[in-house]
């Protein structure tokens, strides 16, 4: 069979195929080059040392400002930041100027081109505080042992009325010696009187010490009390308590139904103090950190009980006879949690989402940022992040994510951290900041992708953290660090680099690294042990093997009381390497 085809047809068609051809190719065209113009919409204006999910971005809004702990944002973007130089930094210079510090962007490139501190200052022996607040037309902020107050008026960002005081009197000794805050639309102002131990304990940290009974303690620790944001001169007392069993409540927000959430950070040391009824790694585990809604009267159960997040319930303390987490006893009478996170995270600050840049799915939820653990030493330290809950009507919708990671930098633990994330605040625009008080650092988070884009986690910071609490120590480096360090009399380099390793937990478990940092540099828990200040004895061998081997109960300059051999048992070669190490480091600068 012939198949004639007629040359006029045939032009015809392979004209229109090459005319649908040009307009399928223009059309990709348009459609890649605005696929190309939104990615550049949605490019960083800088790159950031934190990692966030695709379509947000964060610029560094200040920098250097001291301990940042707490912050808030009025409504025509002024950021006000509390910062602190109290028990948990004892050796920290003082800022020049009020420990309290203005901040605004008028140039709108994502920094604070205003900086202006005020308030109280260091040269009138003030340690500045955590909590800030703004109600109406006035910043409330904790400043040492009371609430304080400025009238905001006009367009200067720095107050210029004078000083007003709200709560004074309020407790500044043991563990916990902050006091954050929240104020609700009718001015009743929440205020946290955190513990002063770790549980209520006979001797506070130290091993099979009994929980007092009763504990006294809770008449005006250990809870949330409640006065009047709009009265000056109210005196702190047991009879305002609001709330109680709640070791230490940091971070507050209200949502748009009015309750007032707050964060709790858990108990420590249940595998040092007990470890014939804790395994290592249940120490590590135990117990979560929480969320929680907080009730006139209510009590969540510190220090009678702790919450375990594998059985999901508050079991009973075994220093108010708990047997590793059987019993329940009167656990069960007590509030149980909205949300719970992974043990030793440190739950610093809390705010509701409710904003309108992010994502729909963002609003309503809670953003939370973690100080950073030292309690899982001598495993892997975790948290020193900002996750966020998505929540809806008072329960979790979802769970939780990563939402911004990185802060820590190479070194994930308390001593070797670059930053440590412990205030948040919502700014008019939507934007999230958020507050560092290892190096005060603040960044500006911002969102310009797609509205209906669902919640992402973080991906891993490009920066990966060192695997332990030794991390800037590691094994096949303590060869070279130990070569460094001076030996004392008598002893030997062998012995310093078995001191070295057992410090850092690469021999027995040792805690040592957990309160003093790698490499012994101190942290916020724990001296710092370089800087040849021998706070008991005179700095021998012999003084430093008896404060190891009997511990140090009460501590003179920080918080964190530390157990007989750190709350391992050591062997008399270990302790004597121990020694070693720690006269080497402590010598090394002379």
């Amino acid at each position: 069979m012939r198949v004639v085809v007629k040359s006029g047809r045939l032009h015809g068609t392979l004209g229109r195929a090459a005319l649908v051809l040009a307009l399928l190719v223009a059309a990709s065209s348009l459609v890649l080059a605005e696929d190309l113009a939104r990615a550049e919409d949605r490019r960083c204006p800088e790159s950031s040392d934190i990692s966030l999910p695709d379509g947000f971005c964060a610029t560094i809004f200040a920098d250097k400002l001291g301990h940042v702990r707490q912050l808030a944002v009025t409504p025509d973007g002024v950021v006000y930041a509390n910062t602190w130089s109290g028990a948990y930094y004892p050796d920290a210079p003082r800022p020049k100027g009020g420990f309290l510090v203005a901040l605004k962007d008028t140039k709108g490139t994502g920094k604070a081109d205003v900086i202006e501190r005020f308030g109280p200052s260091s040269t009138a022996g003030v340690k500045g505080g955590t909590g800030i607040w703004l109600h109406k037309n006035w910043l409330y902020a904790e400043s040492d042992d009371r609430i304080v107050r400025f009238e905001l008026k006009g367009d200067n960002v720095r107050p210029s009325s004078k000083l007003e005081t709200i709560v004074s009197g309020m407790p500044l000794t043991g563990d916990h010696p902050m006091h954050p805050f929240a104020i609700d639309d009718e001015g009743n102002l929440f205020l946290s009187s955190a513990s002063a131990t770790n549980t209520c304990e006979v001797k506070n940290r130290m091993p099979h010490s009994p929980g007092q009974e009763p504990c006294t303690e809770l008449d005006t620790r250990g809870g949330v009390w409640r006065y009047d944001a709009n009265k000056t001169g109210q005196v702190f007392s047991s009879k305002e308590r609001y709330a109680t069993g709640i070791r230490n409540a940091e971070g507050y927000d209200f949502d748009t139904a009015g309750r007032l959430y707050a964060t709790q950070h858990g108990r420590d040391q249940l595998h040092e103090n007990w470890p014939e009824l804790y395994s290592q790694q249940q120490g590590f585990e135990l117990p979560a950190e929480q969320v929680m809604i907080l009730k006139i009267g209510a009590n969540y159960g510190w220090p009678f009980c702790y919450y375990d997040p594998e059985q999901k319930k508050l079991v009973l303390a075994p220093e108010y006879g708990g047997d590793g987490g059987k019993k329940v006893g009167q656990c069960s009478e007590y509030e149980l949690p909205v949300a719970v996170f992974p043990a030793h995270w440190a739950p610093n600050d809390l705010k509701i989402y409710k904003g309108s840049q992010f994502p729909k799915a963002y609003r309503g939820g809670a953003f939370i940022a973690f100080h950073g653990s030292w309690n899982r030493a001598p495993g892997p330290q975790a948290g020193y992040n900002v996750v966020f809950q998505p929540l809806a009507d008072g329960k979790p919708s979802g769970d939780y994510v990563v939402f911004a990671d990185g802060f820590a930098g190479p070194n994930k633990e308390p001593g070797g951290a670059a930053r440590r994330p412990s205030g948040l605040a919502i700014g008019p625009d939507g934007a999230l900041y958020i507050g560092d008080d290892k190096s005060g650092r603040i960044w500006r988070v911002t969102y310009t992708g797609d509205p209906n884009a669902v919640i992402q986690a973080a991906p891993e910071p490009m920066v990966e953290a060192a695997a332990s609490s030794g991390g800037t120590v590691p094994p096949e480096g303590a060869q070279g660090a130990v070569a460094d360090l001076p030996v004392p009399p008598g002893a030997t380099r062998e012995e310093v680099a078995l001191g070295m390793r057992i410090f850092h937990g690469k021999d027995v478990a040792a805690t040592c690294a957990g309160c003093h940092g790698a490499n012994g540099i101190g942290t916020p828990v724990g001296p710092d042990l370089t800087n040849g200040t021998w706070l008991w004895g005179d700095g021998s061998i012999q003084a430093i093997t008896k404060a190891i081997r009997h511990g140090v109960p009460q501590p003179n300059q920080h918080p964190g009381a530390m157990p007989p051999y750190g709350g391992v048992p050591l062997p008399d070669d270990k302790l004597a390497a121990v020694a070693t190490y720690v006269w080497a480091i402590g010598h090394a600068k002379q």
